[in-house]
């Protein structure tokens, strides 16, 4: 039955050569760079073996290694995979659990992952054979190394492929997996930043010593300590290796056996009351717009991860920033100006966003200026929130509530700035966008210069309108305080001109190349 197993395995594997072409090169130029890759690493580790740093070489092997067994949690539950392997397909065969249990388990180790993790693993043992009992307790602990890491993929697919089955449930995990690699940028720029020549290895020692007793980091543990001569520390390790992967066994062994009598979730009909937001809007063509584009912004996904990364890049900004010593005083007025600039900037192409929905606007006849200044209100609503609570709260952590006007200056130029130039680049200049009801990480069908150049254009255009404002907020700072409010003046004014300029122009835009833009939209 296990050879069973392995002959399907390799038949879907060679499968993925039967693809179009250009598919069949991009999955051959993969390999090749995940093949290379393993292999650099297969010598860097046979070179390791003739170094004497043996207490080093343990405690990185431990923190990658912990790393490497989280990864193989992580990628299944958040982004998902396609389990060509899923137990319930052969639920109707009458295979028992174990056997199918073992068979599936056995089959994981034909694949491009698996392949790569084998050779990085076989290269440890070189790098651990310093004699024959290390040479051995390497060998066991690659071995519980590998088994342990396919089983944690096989449980995590398994479990992603109920918890995932809906679309919804994909695309929020999907988000929120982004969010999180985002969001561990931060760590890896404090990481650069720690001198490892004085205080480093200090901190790497203390971590690898804490993870080698754990089951993410024991397997890659015991053949270090083994050739440090803790002979009795190294056993023990390998013993809680040894333990981790019978426990995952046992736990790959009940997820077959519930999956195989769990039925697939299917997404669930909601029920709603009345017309939702075009109850609560004016019932006007421009409030039948916002209120269409407030329910796109409360649920598509699409929408959903340019919300979310909107706070977290000046985070990303600030980090680097407090790292070059740049003082508090000046680094605190960047997060809530930033923020306005990506939320003006989010809607330079939400034309394409409607895809074919297009139409209802067209051929409705909806003037122009009402379907630009409609598509706005959901962003002036956030970004009014964004400014109002952004700005107190630096004032109040600056204790300086001087600051105010220029912050709200600033912030509110970079705001309609954005907006009013967005609302001409959206009718004039539409880009292939991501489709309605694909995941926000498909790339689209086509891309080309005008791309880049439209998001170039629709960027420094808000932050040349800013500038007057930016340069009074410069003068208050530095010169003379009174400046404050010049800034507050210059940067409302100018941006309240260009957002009304942008909606006049694209509306006349929209008007006359209605046509244009629905065929750009069949198209795309």
């Amino acid at each position: 039955m296990v050879a069973q197993f392995l002959r399907l395995k390799l038949r879907l594997l060679a499968n993925i050569f039967r693809r179009s072409p250009w598919q069949v090169v991009g999955i051959i130029v993969g390999l090749v760079y995940g093949v290379g890759a393993a292999a650099l690493l297969f010598v860097s580790l046979v070179a390791l073996r003739f170094s004497d740093d043996v207490e080093v070489i343990r405690d990185v092997f431990i923190v990658v290694g912990g790393a490497t067994f989280i990864g193989f949690v992580i990628f299944p539950l958040v982004f998902g995979v396609d389990d060509t392997m899923d137990p319930r397909r052969f639920a109707l065969f009458g295979v028992p659990n174990r056997t199918l249990a073992l068979g599936l388990a056995v089959a994981a180790t034909i694949g491009i992952p698996s392949f790569v993790l084998a050779i990085v693993l076989i290269g440890t043992v070189v790098t651990w054979s310093r004699g024959v009992g290390e040479t051995i307790i390497a060998i066991l602990a690659a071995a519980a190394a590998f088994a342990t890491c396919l089983l944690l993929a096989r449980v995590a697919t398994s479990v992603a492929s109920v918890l995932l089955a809906t679309r919804r449930a994909r695309e929020v995990s999907g988000v929120l997996g982004v969010l999180l690699i985002v969001l561990l940028s931060p760590v890896i720029v404090v990481l650069v930043s720690i001198d490892w020549a004085s205080s480093g290895l200090d901190v790497l020692e203390s971590v690898a010593g804490l993870l080698g007793w754990t089951p993410l980091g024991a397997a890659f543990a015991a053949p270090g300590d083994a050739a440090a001569g803790a002979w009795g520390v190294a056993l023990l390790k390998l013993v809680i290796a040894l333990a981790t992967l019978g426990v995952l066994w046992l736990a790959w062994a009940a997820v077959v056996a519930r999956v195989l009598v769990t039925p697939g979730r299917e997404a669930s009909a909601k029920s709603y009351r009345g017309l939702g937001w075009f109850d609560r809007m004016p019932h006007t063509a421009t409030g039948a717009v916002a209120a269409r584009s407030i329910t796109y912004w409360g649920r598509d996904a699409r929408y959903w991860m340019s919300m979310l990364m909107i706070p977290v890049v000046p985070v990303l900004v600030l980090v680097p920033l407090s790292l070059a010593g740049i003082p508090l005083a000046y680094t605190a007025l960047v997060p809530v100006p930033l923020m306005c600039l990506l939320l003006g900037w989010s809607l330079h192409n939400d034309t394409a966003f409607d895809n074919t929905a297009i139409w209802l606007h067209i051929a409705s006849g909806v003037r122009g200026a009402a379907d630009r200044a409609g598509r706005l209100v959901p962003v002036l609503i956030t970004g009014a929130l964004v400014i109002g609570l952004g700005s107190a709260v630096t004032v109040f952590v600056l204790d300086d509530w001087r600051l105010l006007p220029s912050i709200i200056g600033v912030s509110t130029a970079l705001l309609l700035a954005g907006l009013g130039v967005g609302s001409l680049a959206s009718a004039r200049f539409p880009y292939p966008a991501v489709k309605p009801g694909d995941s926000p990480f498909q790339q689209p069908q086509s891309t080309g210069a005008i791309t880049a150049l439209v998001q170039s254009i629709t960027m420094i255009g808000s932050l040349i309108v800013a500038l007057p404002a930016v340069a009074f907020a410069t003068l208050a700072l530095l010169v003379d305080p009174a400046w404050h409010m010049a800034s507050f003046a210059a940067g409302v004014g100018l941006g309240l001109l260009v957002l009304v300029a942008g909606i006049w122009l694209g509306g006349r835009v929209f008007d006359r190349r209605g046509p244009e833009i629905l065929a750009a939209a069949l198209r795309a």
